[in-house]
């Protein structure tokens, strides 16, 4: 059992991350949000190869533990929680008995997993992790000027390694149809789903910079990103909400979560390339019409 200082350090960098959204919001500069979100995205994930999927399975199911469990008393349960043996998928040791069944699913498909399984997980996760954080790198160097070269590396980078997370993605999510703790075929075809989006838009956003077509290529690059942070980070803030709200219809709370999470982070980040947030402080925001001319921001492509 951990000693409780693991999750309070996670969960008061998460009320910080937090503050720096409500930061972004009045100061129109989201460069803490973004910059402490790929932070503990790539603390999550580093796990995995650091402690092995088991154990960093384990730790994020533990997140949920506390959320999932409130207002039940230990020997309590509901539709959606489930127990494990020995209560090892999660690091909470015997203070939570019940874990969302998701989760339990989740751990039990890589406790034992075979080497094809583990090495699937790893791969989606590492290039996954590589493009999350090359998306962001090229975001800061518009391909203007003297940074035009480089922008293009990062371009193809971000892309081919987007392409391999998203083909270990839909490999894994191939074996999802007998997991009935996700949603069997639902969860599949949502998997199926939240990859197409996640892809779609950088296909999107590849075809209009090597058309030249800057505005659009602007205005895809930016809902790809949307759609990445969708699939990862409003994927899992999801679950925190509706796993406690929802945990009477089981597996209602996972299949949110694969369906909206990355076509509502695609939204978001498309109301707020509208509104302006994402020109910068003090600036206005910009018509379609009018980004014609602004070259920067561009963030996948090959032009």
């Amino acid at each position: 059992m951990p000693d409780g200082w693991d999750f309070m350090v996670f969960y008061g960098l998460l009320v910080v991350w937090s503050g720096t959204l409500v930061y972004g919001f009045r100061t129109r500069r989201f460069s803490p949000f973004v910059g402490l979100g790929v932070g503990l995205a790539l603390a999550l994930n580093v796990r995995y190869f650091i402690e092995g999927p088991p154990d960093a399975i384990a730790f994020f199911i533990g997140i949920y533990d506390t959320f999932d469990n409130i207002g039940l008393s230990s020997n309590e349960g509901a539709a959606a929680l489930a127990s494990c043996p020995d209560n090892a998928c999660t690091v909470w040791g015997d203070r939570y008995l019940q874990h969302p069944s998701w989760g339990v699913a989740f751990y039990d498909r890589f406790a034992n997993a075979s080497d094809l399984r583990t090495n699937l997980l790893y791969g989606h996760i590492a290039f996954n992790s590589i493009a999350f954080v090359l998306m962001h790198l090229q975001l800061a160097r518009p391909g203007v000027g003297a940074d035009r070269g480089r922008h293009q590396v990062l371009g193809r980078l971000t892309f081919a390694a987007v392409t391999i997370g998203t083909f270990f993605a839909v490999w894994l999510a191939s074996q999802h149809g007998d997991v009935d703790d996700y949603g069997g075929i639902l969860a599949q075809l949502g998997f199926y789903s939240m990859s197409m989006v996640v892809y779609g838009t950088a296909i999107a956003a590849a075809v209009t910079a090597r058309r030249g077509d800057v505005a659009n290529h602007r205005i895809w690059s930016i809902r790809f990103i949307g759609s990445m942070w969708g699939s990862f980070w409003l994927f899992r803030a999801m679950l925190i909400v509706t796993g406690p709200l929802l945990r009477g219809v089981n597996t209602l709370s996972i299949q949110l979560s694969i369906w909206l999470s990355a076509p509502l982070g695609v939204l978001i980040a498309d109301v707020l390339r509208r509104r302006g947030y994402l020109t910068g402080r003090g600036r206005r925001p910009k018509t379609d019409a009018a980004e014609q001319a602004r070259p920067g921001l561009e963030t996948v492509g090959t032009a």
